[in-house]
């Protein structure tokens, strides 16, 4: 297993209650906090939210807490499960925006939110 590491950077706005778990990020990838994440149904791991996808991970489902390098093997790292976040912050995947990111979690009924600051 790789390592994760903090770098805040204005990603959290709002009085949502923050709430996070430990994920796995597959290995292949080199992502930053605030990613938008998918989960892989196959094998339950996570990566990042890419619309074309057909895995599961095509629909967002959480937002990675902690810079995470799993280039080389499977990372276990902190996701935000709860919260409200800058959508100029969030890294979204290929034929993602806020607006379908914002729409996903409303559908799951997730306690995440996209807010476009002005």
């Amino acid at each position: 297993m790789g390592e994760a590491t903090f770098a805040p950077n204005d990603l959290l706005v709002s009085d949502v209650p923050v709430i996070t778990r430990n994920i796995i990020i597959v290995s292949g990838q080199n992502l930053k906090r605030g990613a938008v994440l998918g989960n892989i149904t196959a094998s339950d791991k996570y990566n990042l939210s890419a619309s074309a996808a057909a895995d599961g991970s095509q629909t967002p489902a959480l937002v990675l807490a902690t810079d995470c390098d799993a280039s080389a093997g499977d990372v276990v790292a902190a996701a935000y499960a709860s919260g409200a976040f800058d959508s100029t912050k969030l890294i979204l995947g290929a034929g993602h925006t806020a607006a379908t990111v914002e729409a996903a979690f409303r559908k799951a009924g997730a306690p995440l939110y996209v807010r476009v600051l002005k």
